[in-house]
């Protein structure tokens, strides 16, 4: 094992770019095969490109959002404490790389932002408390718990085809949570893989006598001398500007605001979506920091980590429309479609979806264009719906070991490069890749 993934290491070490470089590697891909596959003119190519460049805006800030708000749920004194306590328990550099990827996987069925942040943050605790752990890899342990919010409660696919009104509800109607992520067979695939990526990822650990890489101490110092000092104001807190900002009466009556609303909203009928997500997060951000400074503090921090997402996202939501505008998606999704049965279509919307994923690394994004298509492939041969909805969502959840858009927090909380450990994600991508095709074979 250990040589295999020295194999992806390096290779991963010579021949992947920056993250950046990717998307546009990828854009420039989906062009040629969209003009040599599909015969889109170079004019239209370029004007659909063009003109869903900032498509999924709003989407985008929705995805900045929750990953800042999470940066400063993960980083609360009362996360801190306890992620601390866990810390302090652990000894043993295997042991590290478990309750890493415990952390980050629980994080992410929880819910997908917080797990990222989450993730990261425990990792570079754990990293900086034991002698000997391998620093990228458990970096990359983490990270990799990311794949459980495919099954998760924020998943985005089986959510969305779980609320009245949205956009398919007419092709499918309204698939129940108890039909998707909460069925018998994917919540033992929840616990399959939870019980064994943290036991993979510790098998993975260089063992004695072999070179490891820690953290370098020295990025540890120079981050805590990054964080900005106290506010100008708190060295003399006679000022109302001080009072106000140090406020714990402001950040309760605001906080309390936000909790009503929520209180309200469910009261009403509503229902989960990702801007309410969001809302929750904010409002119990400001409740657990405790004054409105030390939560623009937080955010300031946690701001850092999206920089690479702001500046992404546009790129991939260009290569989305050149997919449907092209008919890419539907070339793809119907070869495949092709050769299914009712029993195996799951099975390759589960393969498709895994490649499909490259160009269009969002579930909710990826859903729009692919699961036109399977679903009504599904309603042709009498597949199951909700299987083949929430095999799209696991190939998603499985493509996003290796895709770097989402490893972008990781990167920027641990100050590493792609390539650093991008050769363990590799290898957890196989197993993965093998326990949700076993779960969707064994589905029917």
């Amino acid at each position: 094992m250990q040589k295999i993934t020295g194999f992806f290491t390096e290779l991963m070490r010579k021949y992947l770019p920056d993250p950046f470089v990717f998307a546009i590697g990828l854009t420039l891909l989906t062009m040629v095969l969209a003009v040599l596959v599909q015969g889109q003119g170079i004019v239209a190519l370029t004007t659909s490109w063009g003109k869903g460049f900032w498509t999924l805006l709003a989407f985008t800030t929705q995805m900045a959002v929750i990953l800042a708000m999470g940066y400063v749920l993960a980083t609360a004194p009362l996360t801190e404490r306890f992620l601390d306590r866990i810390v302090m328990r652990v000894h043993d550099p295997r042991t590290a790389i478990i309750v890493a990827t415990l952390v980050g996987g629980i994080g992410s069925y929880l819910n997908w932002g917080f797990g990222l942040v989450i993730g990261g943050i425990v990792a570079r605790k754990l990293a900086l408390s034991v002698k000997g752990v391998h620093y990228p890899l458990i970096i990359a342990s983490a990270y990799s718990g990311f794949t459980l919010y495919g099954l998760g409660l924020s998943a985005s696919i089986p959510v969305l085809i779980s609320t009245k009104g949205h956009p398919m509800e007419a092709q499918m109607g309204v698939i129940p949570l108890s039909e998707t992520i909460f069925s018998p067979t994917m919540l033992i695939t929840s616990l399959v893989v939870l019980i064994t990526l943290p036991l993979l990822n510790a098998w993975l650990h260089p063992k004695p006598g072999q070179p490891v890489t820690e953290i370098d101490r020295t990025l540890e110092d120079d981050s805590r001398a990054d964080k900005p000092a106290l506010p100008a104001d708190a060295a003399d807190d006679r000022t109302l500007a001080s009072r106000l900002n140090n406020s714990r009466v402001l950040s309760g009556l605001i906080g309390l605001i936000g909790v009503v609303y929520v209180v309200l909203y469910f009261h009403g009928g509503g229902s989960m979506d990702l801007n309410l997500i969001n809302f929750i997060i904010v409002f119990l951000g400001i409740i657990l920091l405790g004054t409105p400074i030390r939560y623009v503090e937080k955010l300031n921090e946690g701001i850092r980590t999206i920089s690479g997402i702001i500046l992404q996202y546009p790129f991939y939501a260009g290569i989305m429309s050149i997919m449907a505008s092209s008919g890419l998606v539907k070339t793809f999704s119907e070869f495949f479609v092709r050769i299914a049965t009712p029993h195996t279509l799951p099975f390759w919307g589960l393969i498709s979806s895994f490649f499909i994923n490259f160009f269009a690394p969002s579930g909710g994004g990826h859903w729009v264009i692919q699961g036109p298509f399977m679903i009504e492939a599904a309603k042709a041969i009498g597949a199951s719906v909700g299987h083949t909805a929430t095999a799209v969502m696991l190939g998603n959840a499985w493509n996003d070991l290796i895709q770097p858009f989402w490893i972008l927090p990781a990167l920027a909380l641990s100050k590493l490069k792609l390539k650093d450990i991008m050769g363990y994600t590799v290898i957890m991508m196989f197993w993965i890749g093998i326990v949700y095709t076993v779960a969707i074979l064994a589905w029917g």
